[in-house]
């Protein structure tokens, strides 16, 4: 028993010692964690703020936008935006950009970090464009499909289309360009004809020698330069429909061997000569449309009839009537015999129109030469007494030599008062 007594408080010592040893424990644990938990959030505050300052990754929507990248497509239509947008999606394939308030298109337009290598389709219609500025469709690598149509255009620089550094050009990737009604409105400034402001934009730089598809319908071409079509070796379908073209005499078609389609319905046309009947017959796998052209059946369209009852290049040729003169209104072309088509030596009333235009012009003219004649009649009076004296002095002069020549008594006085 008393061994038993004498070991009872050395145990409770040695247990109060190891609570105390357990309480020292406890707090060093709690300080060290309390130590080590503020660098870490420190550090998750670093990490945060570090991702937050990173740029935001492409791929969101434009804020004016409809997006769907499952079909690669981007729409911005009627959006009265004036100027493309800055954080378009690199994957958009198809990108619509109609309707809006653009103006200008600049130089690198669509030049992008990442760039826009995925955009095949860009259709730009009725975005009141006026000023298409060289290089503006550069860094787009895989372009395939251009709608400018419905647009003002005013100035279309010769490479809007190429590069904006005119001395190094590399080919376009375009194989579809629709221009169709790019008429600048009549109040609009314009340096240069529709036709020539087109024409130079399509050879420039040879840029596009890889198109297939060129549409230029409803844009009021009275012609069509010599040369607007020659560096367009690999065309295949040409849309000239709804404008004024009168002649196609003077434009080459001879290089465009991969033609398929030529449309040249509701034009001006009143004949196809002999020049451009032998183009169209070599070029191999051509279609033509002539629907609704005013054509005017006399001798002059003689070898045209002849030529449409041989070919199969024209589509519906059946459809092909008269328009002039009135006897002949509504004929089939094909249907026509040379007896039929004769020149009446009459003027056409077209041209009737015309001179009674120049006989007006004329007299007006003469009125207003009569007016000013009326105004500076005093002046006028007063120059022809002056040159009347003037003739009259000197013909005294002749009288009075003529006098003394006359009579020998005079002249050998006169001869003698000489001496």
């Amino acid at each position: 028993m008393p061994g038993g007594c004498s070991r009872g408080p050395a145990a409770g010592d040695g247990r109060l010692r190891l609570a105390r040893l357990a309480l020292v424990l406890l707090g060093w644990v709690s300080s060290s964690s309390l130590t080590s938990s503020a660098p870490s959030t420190s550090s998750a505050s670093d990490l945060s703020s570090a991702v937050s300052a990173q740029p935001l990754l492409p791929g969101r929507c434009p804020a004016p936008c409809e997006c769907s990248e499952a079909a690669r497509t981007v729409k911005c239509v009627n959006r009265n935006l004036s100027e493309v947008p800055a954080d378009l999606p690199p994957y958009v394939r198809n990108l619509f950009l109609t309707g809006n308030q653009l103006a200008v298109l600049p130089a690198g337009a669509f030049a992008r970090q990442p760039p826009l290598a995925e955009l095949a389709a860009l259709n730009l219609s009725g975005s009141r464009l006026k000023l298409v500025h060289a290089g503006a469709f550069e860094h787009l690598p895989n372009l395939r499909q251009l709608d400018l149509s419905h647009n003002p255009l005013a100035d279309l620089s010769p490479f809007a289309f190429a590069s904006s550094n005119a001395s190094f050009s590399s080919p376009s990737p375009l194989v579809e360009l629709i221009l169709n009604h790019i008429v600048p409105s009549a109040d609009e400034g314009q340096n240069r004809s529709v036709e020539s402001m087109v024409a130079a934009a399509l050879r420039a730089g040879h840029a596009l020698r890889g198109l297939h598809s060129l549409e230029l319908a409803s844009n009021h071409f009275l012609y069509l330069p010599r040369d607007v079509l020659t560096q367009l070796p690999s065309l295949r379908h040409l849309d000239l429909h709804n404008n004024s073209l009168v002649s196609l005499t003077y434009v080459s078609l001879r290089n465009l061997t991969h033609l398929e389609s030529l449309h040249l319905e509701d034009n001006a046309l009143k004949a196809l000569h002999n020049s451009t009947l032998a183009e169209l017959q070599g070029l191999p796998h051509v279609r033509v449309f002539l629907d609704s052209n005013p054509w005017v059946c006399d001798c002059h369209l003689a070898d045209m009839v002849v030529w449409l009852k041989e070919t199969e290049v024209v589509q519906g040729k059946a459809r092909l009537t008269c328009a002039f003169p009135e006897k002949m209104r509504n004929r089939v072309l094909v249907e026509l015999n040379s007896s039929d088509l004769d020149c009446d030596p009459m003027l056409p009333p077209s041209l009737q129109t015309s001179y009674v235009f120049l006989g007006i012009v004329l007299a007006l003219i003469g009125a207003i030469f009569l007016l000013v004649l009326y105004l500076n009649r005093k002046g006028i009076k007063k120059w022809m007494h002056n040159i009347r004296d003037a003739c009259r002095d000197h013909m005294e002069g002749y009288h009075y030599r003529y006098e003394i020549n006359a009579d020998p008594r005079l002249t050998n006085l006169s001869s003698n008062s000489d001496v």
